[in-house]
């Protein structure tokens, strides 16, 4: 056996100088021949045996990967893909680092933001002329304002209510104005009439007030044509007073005239005190019912601004999460990427400090060897043809079980990579 593995010596031959040059061509072509005179001669010494083929082919494998891991050059070129390979990894791996610490950034950012708003909502509440100008002494003024509304909003109801039953409806037999005004039995008459008369009587004081409300948010409003329309809201509220006024004074005009008497016009009216005493009644304190109610929705609105100071604040919040949810899945994103390109470099880390195993070229070296084997059995050993048939039948079996353990038969792959690891 020992002369055998001797047989090997020839492919080491000057090993400390094909240590540090690569091979050329004409190089890789003297060791092939070598192979093949190595398996020529042991193939003649062994008379063609496959159990010492066996052995010929686990010490042909031996050697020649103590041979390619002593070849640091070779190593080394071998080994410059993945070089290359992991620098490029390690540049997608440093972008991904700097994306992961640009997102996160952003993410405590968004966290603080959202931190800051819901700490604003407790606080508005608390302290609300920290966060909203003028908001300080609403409640007084507004209760203020609501409890001169109410009476003054009696006030038109029973005025309105009494001043258009007289002037509808009532037939007059005192010439009193403040009867004709002031009709305590306006209501009930109206209903005991007719259920129409009462509704009408009862439903227009809150013409008049719907007029206020339209005034008021026409007043939101700036610009001439606002301007026009709050005249015309306002013209129209005197002459619908000036009407109900013109009526009731022609009634108790008609009631207290005498035949001499002139018929009742427009010009009487006017010149009458008790028409315009109607009318300011009326619309004076419509228009001081108009200020107020006014008044009043401005301050509540002032007073409502801390709801939608919470309500803007709650909607920003909501807003800002749902860009924290994207930020987080992209901070997931590049978590996991730097985790991947991490492994790959580690994969290729432990395969540049491991060892390259020339695939294609240890079969070419094995056939070459196998050839000279064969070529041995044919020309130097004498046996029978049927012998030598069956024995290199035999052999070229060994020859593949021997491939075959190495997972080596019919490669797709130039190179066996062994890790360090």
């Amino acid at each position: 056996m020992k002369s055998i593995i001797e047989l090997f010596s020839i492919k080491k031959a000057d090993e400390s100088t094909s240590k540090n040059i690569e091979n050329t061509e004409e190089e890789r072509e003297q060791i092939r021949i070598t192979y093949y005179q190595s398996g020529f001669a042991a193939s003649v010494k062994a008379t063609g045996r496959p159990i010492v083929l066996k052995t010929c082919f686990q010490n042909l494998y031996s050697s020649f990967e103590n041979q390619c891991r002593k070849q640091k050059e070779e190593q080394e070129r071998l080994k410059q893909p993945y070089k290359e390979e992991q620098e490029k990894h390690k540049i997608e791996l440093k972008k991904f680092e700097t994306g992961l610490s640009i997102h996160e950034k952003k993410e405590e950012e968004l966290n603080n933001t959202i931190e800051n708003l819901r700490q604003e909502i407790v606080e508005v509440r608390k302290n609300p002329d920290k966060y909203i100008d003028g908001i300080k002494g609403l409640t007084a003024q507004f209760y203020i304002g609501l409890a001169l509304l109410i009476p003054i909003t009696l006030y038109l109801l029973v005025f309105y209510v009494s001043a258009s039953y007289s002037a509808f409806f009532k037939e007059f037999s005192d010439d009193s104005l403040t009867a004709a005004i002031f009709d305590k039995d306006a209501f009930t008459n109206a209903f005991s009439d007719s259920w129409l008369e009462g509704v009408l009587v009862i439903t227009i004081p809150f013409v008049f007030m719907g007029l206020g409300y339209v005034i008021h948010m026409v007043q939101k409003s700036t610009g001439f044509k606002s301007t026009l329309r709050l005249i015309s809201l306002f013209a129209l509220t005197f002459l619908f007073d000036g009407l109900l006024a013109y009526i009731i004074e022609k009634k108790i005009y008609d009631f207290n005239k005498t035949p001499d008497s002139p018929l009742y016009n427009l010009k009487i009216a006017l010149g009458e005190a008790e028409f315009w005493m109607i009318i300011f009644a009326g619309f004076v304190v419509y228009v001081i019912w108009g200020l107020v109610f006014d008044f009043i929705m401005k301050e509540h609105e002032k007073l409502d601004a801390i709801k939608i100071y919470v309500r803007s604040k709650k909607e920003e919040i909501k807003n800002i999460e749902k860009q924290l949810i994207k930020i987080t899945h992209l901070v997931n994103d590049f978590k996991n990427k730097i985790i991947e390109e991490a492994g790959k470099i580690n994969v290729l880390q432990s395969k540049i400090d491991g060892f390259v195993f020339p695939v294609k070229e240890y079969i070419n070296y094995h056939s070459q060897f196998k050839e000279g084997w064969f070529q041995a059995i044919g020309t130097e050993i004498a046996l029978a043809k049927s012998s030598k048939e069956e024995l290199l039948i035999e052999c070229d079996n060994i020859a593949n079980e021997h491939l075959e353990s190495l997972n080596l038969i019919n490669p797709d792959f130039q190179h066996l990579v062994y890790s360090k690891n």
